[in-house]
């Protein structure tokens, strides 16, 4: 039984490695310069780190396609120097998380070389074969308009392979033992280096039963099986999701009684956050909230905004997905797979300062806890010359010098964002820290504030009516303590009233400002919210802090 619930109050940071920061010179990112960067991170507040794949790889999928699981990619540095990573992290308190990348390996996998080789090997049944191509082999793909197929053959092994992903990427066959015991000795190898968690990616895939004659139903045992290994060997080690799945299957992932997975990505509300944005109606986000409030005591929800992937809005309707569309990403090309966005939110919002921020307070009050992306404390933009989902993967902006203070190549791994309202030359961390105003120390006042409110990754919400359809407030519980976090999504001024039913206090503390409200003999608090305006409030004063109970 895990013991410290310590994601349920952690601030987690989305980091590719290849492009933090370059410490020797090659124009890819390495582990010593995210060593060199631990300060900056430690002092905006984060306290858990989410890496990207750094393992052995021929890259053709951003490390997804990985070639060996126990070596860090050369381009990144040592094995060594990921332990010193992880020292380093941990002596300032920041917790490291990584990908595990299991549901396939890349084609140059020794594995995977060795089974199209000999029908004999053991490693033949690591994968997932047929004589002949199967009827549905078109069904299923992950990018729709790049990939044509799941299943392509192999001229050597000349039978067919399972792909869910890539044709570059064969699908582990989970069924098998081995395989199973290859996964747990990768997990148990990197938390012996000093790792307290993993996301998981594409977890519904790695569970599907894979057989080219019929599915078998979901392995739910399979998760159970990896939550007992990690406690097994490290009481307070953690999986965080990747599962894109409808509010009424969440419950089988996190486990009826919280036995399987303590952490999943809440895409269901990050979709309708952006439709809520796009048309400045709550309703349909409230309907989301509502829909994923039942979790186990110990689960957990991830907010987020953007990640290193597209925003996926598969799961709006044909109508909602267009208004977002329109709002967001009105030219095809910021548009990819024919459901999501491939910009970052910045550009998406236009720039309007008065939106980011509401839209990160909005974030970090959201039940669960909250996951920013690199470069987004800056208001970071893309480049949509780059292919599909590289666009929001260039290079972290430190300086207006050159390459953006990322290195001091010649050529990059990924170019800068160099022209426009989002170049390094406006953007950066080195103008931004010196600037009390800058999006940069904003987000670190707000992410104080976060780790001051603990109602939020705790307690219980209510959604309270205030009489707008625009303006969404919650109110969180936890160990008789209350808070009320308030954004309004539109860009008229609204007034409104707020009642807080059962408070015996008729005070609320302004965490943000010194704007505090009185209710009046009605119990109601009249408030004028500014056009994309957010206020968080502590009902009944700052007492709270003499005799909160430590957790």
């Amino acid at each position: 039984m895990i013991k410290d619930l310590w994601y349920k109050n952690a601030i987690i940071y989305s980091v590719n490695v290849e492009s933090f920061l370059d410490s020797n010179g090659d124009g890819v990112g390495d582990f010593e310069g995210l060593s060199r960067s631990l300060d900056y991170l430690q002092g905006m507040g984060i306290t858990c780190l989410w890496l990207a794949p750094f393992q052995k790889s021929p890259r053709r999928d951003h490390g997804y396609d990985i070639s060996d699981y126990y070596q860090v990619d050369p381009c990144f540095g040592t094995l060594g120097d990921f332990v010193d990573f992880t020292h380093e992290a941990h002596q300032r308190g920041i917790r490291v998380m990584m990908d595990l990348a299991i549901n396939h390996t890349s084609d140059q996998h020794p594995w995977f070389q060795e089974a199209r080789r000999d029908p004999s090997s053991k490693y033949r049944d690591y994968y997932v074969w047929s004589e002949t191509k199967p009827e549905d082999a078109h069904k299923g793909v992950i990018f729709p308009g790049v990939q044509e197929t799941t299943w392509t053959r192999d001229p050597v092994a000349r039978q067919y392979y399972f792909h869910r992903f890539y044709p570059f990427q064969p699908d582990l066959n989970i069924d098998n033992p081995l395989v199973l015991a290859e996964i747990r000795k990768i997990m148990g190898f990197y938390l012996e280096l000093g790792v307290s968690g993993f996301r998981m990616d594409a977890v519904p895939f790695v569970i599907e039963g894979k057989s080219p004659q019929a599915r078998s139903p979901m392995n739910w045992q399979l998760l159970r099986d990896f939550r007992q290994f990690l406690q097994w060997r490290s009481r307070d080690a953690i999986i965080l999701a990747e599962a894109n799945v409808e509010p009424k299957h969440s419950v089988r992932y996190f486990g009826e009684d919280g036995d399987r997975l303590q952490m999943m990505f809440n895409f269901w509300v990050n979709q309708h956050v952006f439709l809520a944005m796009a048309t400045g109606e709550v309703k349909p986000l409230v309907k989301a909230l509502e829909q994923t409030r039942e979790r186990p005591p110990n689960a957990q929800w991830a907010q987020f905004l953007r990640n290193h992937d597209e925003l996926d809005l598969g799961r709006l309707s044909e109508r909602q997905r267009q208004a977002v569309f329109d709002a967001m990403a009105p030219d095809p090309d910021m548009q990819l797979y024919e459901r999501g966005i491939r910009r970052r939110l910045a550009p998406m919002l236009h720039g309007d300062q008065r939106r980011l921020r509401m839209a990160y307070s909005l974030m970090f009050a959201l039940p669960g806890t909250p996951v920013l992306r690199y470069g987004d404390e800056l208001g970071m933009g893309d480049r949509l010359d780059l292919p599909e989902r590289d666009s929001g993967r260039t290079p972290m902006q430190w300086s207006n010098e050159k390459n953006a203070g990322f290195s001091r190549a010649d050529k990059l791994v990924r170019p800068i964002v160099d022209e426009g309202p989002y170049g390094y030359e406006q953007v950066n961390v080195a103008d931004q820290r010196r600037d009390p105003e800058s999006l940069l120390n904003w987000t670190a006042r707000m992410i104080r504030i976060r780790k001051e409110v603990p109602e939020i990754g705790w307690g219980n919400f209510d959604v309270l009516d205030v009489g707008h359809p625009g303006v969404l407030a919650l109110r969180y519980r936890w160990l008789n303590n209350s808070v009320v976090v308030v954004h309004n999504l539109t860009d008229e001024a609204v007034e409104i009233g707020l009642r807080l039913p059962g408070e015996r206090d008729r005070t609320l503390v302004n965490l943000l400002t010194r704007d505090h409200s009185q209710a009046d003999r009605r119990g109601l608090h009249p408030l004028i919210m500014e056009p994309y305006g957010y206020h968080w409030y502590r009902a009944g004063g700052l007492g709270y802090l003499l005799d909160r109970t430590a957790v």
